[in-house]
């Protein structure tokens, strides 16, 4: 089975005749993977700090925190607040953790029947998220007290939603199929 890698590099050979390329730098690339999750205002600073520690065992890269843009009275939240923790994955690292998301993450979800394609977006980009961190290998099932959810989002070069589609079903993410004759 390729890797991750090996599977991107070969993308513009697999998508040239499907989306009519003829230069392998019109093939879209993925770019960068982004992990965040949002912590909202919890005050509880051990809570804070797994939730950073369990972020940066899952990706692999130190987590950085997220202060809030503007300050808003009904919420109680303060301009540079931290209200969330984000980690930008490149090179090496992105494409171990899409293996692992494809393979060993996704399959273990429950009630799993595929991602949905809607939630690619205009620019290219795919974001999906994820209810429960503990899919993830390196979760240890006795800290079930404190689950968090996660986005990630996969970032391409992709010009239209068609060839995100085509790039993402190319490496493996399980795309739900599309019924175009159902009314």
């Amino acid at each position: 089975m390729k890797n991750m890698k090996e599977k991107l590099a070969e993308s513009f050979s697999a998508l040239k005749d499907k989306l009519g390329y003829t230069n392998p730098m019109q093939a879209p690339r993925v770019t960068k993977v982004v992990v965040s999750t949002g912590t909202g205002k919890i005050e509880d600073k051990a809570k804070l700090a797994l939730i950073q520690d369990r972020l940066a065992v899952i990706t692999g890269q130190k987590v950085s925190p997220r202060p809030a843009k503007k300050s808003i009275a009904t919420f109680k939240l303060r301009e540079g607040d931290i209200i969330g923790y984000q980690v930008t994955l490149r090179g090496e690292r992105m494409h171990d953790f899409l293996d692992k998301l494809i393979h060993i993450a996704l399959p273990q979800t429950r009630d799993f029947r595929g991602l949905k394609t809607t939630a690619i977006d205009d620019m290219g980009n795919y974001t999906v998220g994820i209810k429960e961190h503990t899919i993830f290998p390196e979760c240890v099932d006795e800290e079930l007290k404190d689950v968090f959810s996660l986005a990630i989002t996969i970032v391409t070069t992709a010009k239209t939603k068609e060839e995100a589609e085509a790039l993402l079903r190319y490496i493996g993410l399980p795309l739900q199929k599309v019924d175009k004759g159902s009314d």
